[in-house]
């Protein structure tokens, strides 16, 4: 089985009967499952997972990116994150039996189809971006959404589908194809976001502390520092774009290193939306081995320690049977248990 994630961000994270119906209409398509939602008061964004077979999972993109056009109005819109429209980004990410580049055709297919049928400009980003300087999103992004306007009377700025005018409601929408990564907050025991942005600049540029260090797995990541006015603590957002090469633990000592010489401390963490299996345990693995504790193959140990090491309660709940990929999909019967113990992250 061919089994494939799509993860759209909606620029929409208080109004819970919105999301409700925006991942009901996705839960119309065929061959595809509406697995997580996470809302985001502040960021006033909502994370969601679909997974299912290629041609599912675009049908159900396409039926949640129709459904936020009709119930998001970006006009009102206002939050923390960065955006460009309603439907803000819609990545495709391959999990078992496919390729990235199914998924790089598939987001074409998906992105001409929103343009044409929706009437919303459509930038192609990451591996399936058609003009090198669209590969990162945060090129696609830059000036947001209100700079859409002007953007889109350049010659630079016309998107790869829908039309070169402003759709005011909508906005634009960034579909791409990717690899698989975690979307990963570290807290801080401030609430000055100068200091998160601080912290992340200086992981950005590789510094473990500052003014040395070398720390060069950063590549692996990209991130920016905010305030979470509903959690009264600073944040240092990551998007965690090799977990392999760089996994949640070791990006949250990366910022610990960084948050003690500035005279703060970790105070825990969130994940957002879901993440691979094999993070979590690594961080157990990581968190009780720095406690001295013995090896141990039992994953609901391991678990736990990732939870209390990482802190990942701290300002909301963890619940491993719903954010953990493979977990949510076994839970969801056949056949996706069946390709949940195909996926090789």
């Amino acid at each position: 089985m061919q089994l494939i994630e799509c993860v759209p961000n909606f620029s929409e994270g208080r109004d819970r009967q919105a999301i409700d119906r925006i991942a009901a209409a996705a839960a119309e398509a065929q061959d595809a499952l509406v697995l997580h939602t996470d809302m985001g008061a502040d960021a006033n964004r909502t994370v969601m997972t679909l997974v299912g077979t290629p041609a599912g999972v675009a049908d159900a993109a396409y039926r949640a990116v129709a459904a936020a056009s009709k119930i998001i109005d970006m006009t009102a819109h206002s939050g923390a994150h960065p955006r460009i429209g309603a439907s803000d980004v819609c990545p495709l990410i391959p999990l078992s039996g496919a390729s990235l580049e199914t998924c790089i055709e598939l987001a074409a297919s998906l992105g001409e189809r929103i343009g044409e049928r929706l009437g919303i400009p459509v930038y192609l980003y990451g591996r399936a971006a058609q003009r090198p300087d669209r590969m990162q999103l945060r090129a696609v992004r830059e000036g947001e959404y209100e700079a859409l306007p002007n953007r889109l009377k350049s010659k630079n700025g016309r998107p790869d589908f829908g039309p070169s005018r402003f759709n005011a409601r909508s906005g634009a929408t960034a579909v791409g194809a990717r690899e698989l990564l975690i979307a990963f907050n570290v807290n801080l025991s401030t609430d000055d976001p100068g200091i998160a942005r601080d912290i992340a600049r200086d992981l950005r540029a590789g510094q473990s502390a500052p003014g040395g260090g070398s720390l060069p797995l950063m590549p692996a990541f990209r991130t920016l520092g905010w305030t979470m006015p509903t959690y009264g603590c600073a944040q240092v957002s990551m998007n965690l774009v090799n977990f392999r090469m760089l996994p949640p633990h070791a990006a949250l000592e990366a910022v610990r290193t960084q948050a003690l010489a500035r005279g703060v401390t970790v105070t825990g963490s969130e994940l957002v939306g879901m993440t691979p299996l094999a993070a979590i345990l690594s961080a157990g693995e990581f968190y009780r081995s720095q406690a001295g504790l013995g090896e141990t193959t039992e994953e609901d140990e391991l678990i736990q320690a990732a939870i209390d090491g990482l802190g990942l309660a701290s300002v909301r709940p963890f619940e491993p049977e719903e954010q953990i990929l493979e977990y949510a999909l076994r839970r969801a019967g056949e056949p996706w248990a069946a390709a949940a113990r195909e996926i090789r992250l």
